[in-house]
């Protein structure tokens, strides 16, 4: 596949982070001549956090991690792609043992401690022994950045990541992030793994606060089609090597909001044929949550998203997707605006729109749609992509 026209001319240089190393291979699990296993170990008394899909169906590795997720130590991670080892009932449940096992020989750690992740189709087989016959011979290095992220990629058109410093009591720590995601993209929360990794010796009660608040801010808050998956993952890893002790931690609660949002934004731009990227602010609600499941109907709405595909201004798709939110807005006080021009307000079209004002903004990369629905004070903003026929290619043609 082309690679998304949205996506980013550079790529972050990651540096390593002391107490990580990586891994890949080439499996075969799905794809040929590429890498579809990464590996990560880390050292001693790392901590982790995380959330993951609230799909019904979720896959046995969320279920594992969940588990694995109480006792708030990790010791290795191994992700697949290619096979989400979703609906496979116990016997998805028994490949990630064996997963586990395997890894925990190789690093010498407890099973228990071994964090998995599988993205692909669902309702297959996961073939685990192409896995567990590869994880002997992967070797490790703290420089495999780029190839992690490529190694977990699916439909994605460009690997995912992020860096970004923080300070704690005087003391730098890093935070690196990588990330695939492209289609099957809605809350709660994308298809999508996430993996950041960081040095900062971090409280895991305080972690877990600050990874929930900035989920919801990041990856809460896009979608490509509506569609939540099986296997959404987010995982926080902190080694502690960076030497900090307990201290102010707002820096780097800036920089871990900043670095899930830089991904999440990579993850709208790869939305499957996407050729925009679509903010979309939704002010004047009752509550934030309203605002959001007001900015989520315009965003997931197929027609909307055509239109935008089309650089057709038809706000009327609009008013349409605020109406069938079901949260409160007033018809008579609704303003819409695109690219910062006012097409709509008082419950009709604008006295003096005149839509050729914004049809270079329509024909751009990056579109700008705000709404006020005028009974409140709240506000939210989502992000998505438009929808082009090249999705229906992509999908229609995922499994061959």
């Amino acid at each position: 596949m082309k690679i998304s026209p949205l996506a980013p001319q550079t790529f972050p240089e990651l540096k390593p982070i002391d107490g990580v190393r990586l891994g890949t291979a080439a499996c075969e699990i799905r794809y040929k001549n590429r890498t579809d296993l990464l590996i990560v170990e880390f050292s001693e008394d790392t901590c982790v956090a995380g959330v993951f899909t609230k799909s019904l169906t979720a896959s046995a590795s969320v279920h594992a991690c969940r588990d694995a997720l109480k006792s708030g130590k990790a010791s290795a991670l191994v992700i697949n792609s290619g096979n989400s080892n979703a609906f496979t009932g116990k016997a998805g449940d028994e490949s990630v043992k064996r997963i586990r096992d395997a890894a925990a020989k190789k690093f010498n750690c407890n099973a228990e401690n071994v964090f998995t992740a599988s993205t692909g189709v669902i309702g297959e087989k996961l073939p685990d022994e192409k896995i567990t016959k590869a994880l002997p011979d992967i070797s490790l290095s703290e420089n495999e950045w780029d190839a992690a992220a490529r190694a977990i990629m699916t439909t994605d058109t460009y690997s995912k990541s992020a860096t970004k410093t923080a300070n704690i009591g005087g003391v730098q720590v890093t935070i690196n992030g990588i990330a695939k995601g492209s289609g099957m993209i809605a809350p709660d929360m994308a298809t999508m793994l996430v993996f950041i990794f960081t040095d900062a010796k971090i409280p895991v009660v305080k972690l877990q606060q600050m990874l929930e608040q900035a989920n919801e801010d990041s990856f809460n808050s896009i979608t490509v089609d509506g569609d939540t998956s099986t296997s959404d993952t987010l995982l926080v890893f902190a080694t502690g090597k960076a030497g900090n002790t307990d201290g102010d931690l707002s820096d780097f609660n800036r920089a871990l909001h900043e670095v899930l949002h830089d991904l999440a934004l990579q993850i709208v731009k790869d939305g499957e044929g996407a050729e925009k990227l679509v903010t979309i602010k939704v002010s004047g609600a009752e509550s934030k949550n309203a605002a959001k499941i007001i900015a989520m109907s315009i965003a997931n709405s197929p027609l909307v998203k055509t239109a935008l595909a089309a650089s057709d201004a038809n706000w009327g798709r609009i008013v349409m997707a605020v109406g069938k939110a079901g949260q409160k807005a007033d018809r008579d006080k609704l303003c819409i605006s695109i690219g910062g021009v006012i097409v709509a307000h008082n419950g009709s079209a604008a006295p003096d729109y005149d839509e050729s004002k914004i049809q270079g903004h329509m024909t751009g990369r990056d579109i700008k749609i705000d709404v006020d629905v005028g009974v409140g004070s709240a506000s939210a903003t989502v992000y998505t992509c438009d929808l082009t026929h090249a999705y229906i290619d992509i999908n229609g043609s995922y499994r061959t």
